[in-house]
Parts: structure tokens; C-alpha cells; sequence
């Protein structure tokens, strides 16, 4: 039975490298203004689709400037988007879309972190990965703007949602998800522990389902990431419980 850590940003060891970015993705569907639902204004992290080119749709420029909207718009947008999407995906509000734009410098480890919840990796860390047989990976072009003459090689890894954070470390008093918008809202628990049935099989790299800014990596990962001695991410193993 395979292992299941949560992956974030080793500050220690991104600390060596000079890498500076700052960054956003290119489209983003807008949050939701005032739920009809649950009366919430919102928009959610960590849905996030680099590989979806909304510029294949003609209504792309509405997806360009970052505002909440009523229920009816946001769902007319949602449905533009969803032919594009991968068949699962749920694009609550705030999910984002095609390349990382902005500015970058300086020398990027093999792996770099916006916050603890968005991953570039750099080319010959993605190539020996899929080398030593990881699943599931798929890494974006970006179009960061580099200063020096000869850009490194970046992408960002799109990594979708899969499994779920077992009950028994949610609140016992936690509200069912809105049935209109889907919100559910809860703190991250101090100790996370991952639903067993709703682990995915076919893949080492995953966000978690009903936290999406978690990011989890199976041991097979932890493993060929350790081998290839790239720097960059903090393991923690979380328990498992079905």
C-alpha cells in the first residue's frame, strides 16, 4: 500500500537559490457575489488548470480581470469553460486558467513555490520524473519574463483534485457544502488525515478534494524526488484511515 505525504515549500532549501517571481495565471473564472445559497462572497485556491486555453473560446477577454459576480453570470462563464476543462473538474469560483504571466529572476531550484499551494518545476526535474516512471504529470509552459539572456526552463505542474480529508479530522459540527455554490467552509486541520477510499490509484501527485491548496505526493514521488537530489519540498506523512 503506497505512502501519502503532504508536500510544501522547504524554505531552508529554495532559500539558496536568488529565484523571484511574481506571478498569476492568464484567465480565471470570477468569485461569486453574494450566494443566493449560503449569502457568501467568495473565491476559492488551488483549482488550477494551466493546460486549458480559454483563448480558443471567443469570449476569453471575460475572463481577464478578477471580480466577484452574481450567480447567474458566474454560471453562464462556468459553461464556457467546462468543454475545455478536464471531464471532473468542479471550477468553483476562482478557478484559473492557461499560464503563469509576470516577471521572474535570478537561478530557480528544482522546484520553487508560490505560497505553499502553487509548484514550478524546472525542465530536468519534470524529465526525470517521468523518467523514474512517476504518473500522472503535466507540465505547463509559462510565460514568466526573465532579465537574463538565457531563461531557465520553467513550468508549472497542473495538478488536479483527487481523494479526500477523512471526517475524523474535520469538525464534528462542520455545515454539509452549500447546494447552491458548493462552499463548505472550514479551517485546514493541524492534523490532516486522508480518506482511504477516496484515494486515487493512478497517480503519484494530487490536491486534495475538499482542500484544494493541499498538495500529495505518494512515497513513489517522495522517492524519485529524493533520488534525483532536487531541493525544494517539505514531506509530511499523513495518515491514512478508510
Amino acid at each position: 500500500m503506497s505512502l501519502f505525504y503532504w508536500m510544501r515549500n522547504d524554505k531552508v532549501a529554495t532559500a539558496r537559490y536568488s529565484a523571484d517571481f511574481d506571478a498569476g495565471h492568464k484567465w480565471g473564472l470570477p468569485g461569486l457575489k453574494n450566494c443566493p445559497g449560503c449569502g457568501n462572497t467568495w473565491s476559492g485556491a488551488g483549482h488550477e488548470y494551466p493546460a486549458v486555453d480559454l483563448s480558443l473560446i471567443p469570449e476569453h477577454p471575460e475572463f481577464e480581470e478578477p471580480r466577484p459576480e452574481p450567480l447567474h453570470e458566474f454560471l453562464r462563464l462556468q459553461a464556457l469553460v467546462r468543454p475545455l476543462a478536464p471531464p471532473h473538474a468542479e471550477l468553483p469560483p476562482g478557478t484559473r486558467f492557461g499560464p503563469l504571466e509576470g516577471r521572474a529572476s535570478g537561478q530557480f531550484g528544482p522546484f520553487t513555490w508560490l505560497g505553499n499551494s502553487l509548484m514550478i518545476i524546472r525542465r530536468d526535474a519534470l524529465d526525470g520524473l517521468q523518467a523514474a516512471g512517476i504518473r500522472g504529470l503535466l507540465g505547463c509552459k509559462t510565460e514568466l519574463r526573465f532579465r537574463q539572456k538565457t531563461p531557465p526552463d520553467i513550468l508549472e505542474l497542473q495538478i488536479e483534485l483527487r481523494g479526500l480529508l477523512h471526517r475524523d479530522c474535520l469538525p464534528p459540527d462542520l455545515e454539509p457544502p452549500c447546494p447552491t455554490c458548493g462552499r463548505q467552509g472550514f479551517r485546514r486541520p493541524d492534523d490532516p488525515i486522508l480518506d482511504g477510499a477516496s484515494l486515487p490509484t493512478d497517480r503519484d501527485l494530487f490536491r486534495v478534494g475538499n482542500f484544494s491548496t493541499m498538495i500529495i505526493g505518494t512515497d513513489r514521488f517522495k522517492d524519485a524526488v529524493e533520488q534525483g537530489g532536487w531541493t525544494g519540498i517539505s514531506f509530511r506523512e499523513l495518515p491514512v484511515r478508510s
